[in-house]
């Protein structure tokens, strides 16, 4: 039996966009890749991967634990950090380094480490995708003999309206 594949999504951009249709896109896949993979997305964890889509910006373990326990919620950190896992696990979600923090992965069903422009200045990411910028970054590490076993590639910068701001 064929199984359908999800779109890719078009990556998000700087620019003023709804971000409650990015959220419901996210939420929708989110429930249709764990329908498929027989996982289940409990309550805690699709109001986690809520949050991380309510705008994007990367958002820190506990500020997600506060926006919930604002929400009337009971969570602890250990509640937050094992749903954090579980959509990071079955790549809904990508950990940025850099600022500790999480952001909605834009293609879940397409298996990929992120790549990420993070403006310094309004602190939102965009993920970027294309085709050959992994394959070229494991060609430059092979030719050094190094094994990569995760590539998460996060750029500094300024994004559009920032830049603008500024002049």
């Amino acid at each position: 039996m064929l199984q359908k594949s999800l779109p890719m999504p078009t990556p998000i951009s700087f620019s003023v966009h709804d971000h409650r249709a990015c959220m419901i896109q996210a939420i929708d896949q989110a429930k249709q890749l764990c329908a498929k993979r027989k996982l289940r997305l409990t309550a805690i964890r699709q109001q986690v991967l809520q949050l991380i889509w309510q705008s994007h910006k990367p958002i820190g373990a506990y500020d997600l634990l506060a926006l919930i326990n604002q929400q009337g919620g009971k969570a602890a950190p250990p509640t937050i950090y094992r749903a954090l896992d579980f959509l990071l696990e079955h790549g809904l979600i990508h950990r940025l380094a850099s600022v500790n923090a999480f952001i909605g992965c834009i293609c879940p069903e397409h298996g990929h480490q992120g790549s990420f422009l993070i403006c310094r200045q309004c602190h939102r990411a965009q993920e970027v995708t294309h085709p050959t910028l992994t394959s070229k970054l494991q060609k430059l590490a092979q030719a050094q003999g190094f094994a990569v076993e995760s590539t998460i590639l996060e750029v500094s910068g300024l994004c559009q309206a920032c830049q603008r701001e500024q002049a």
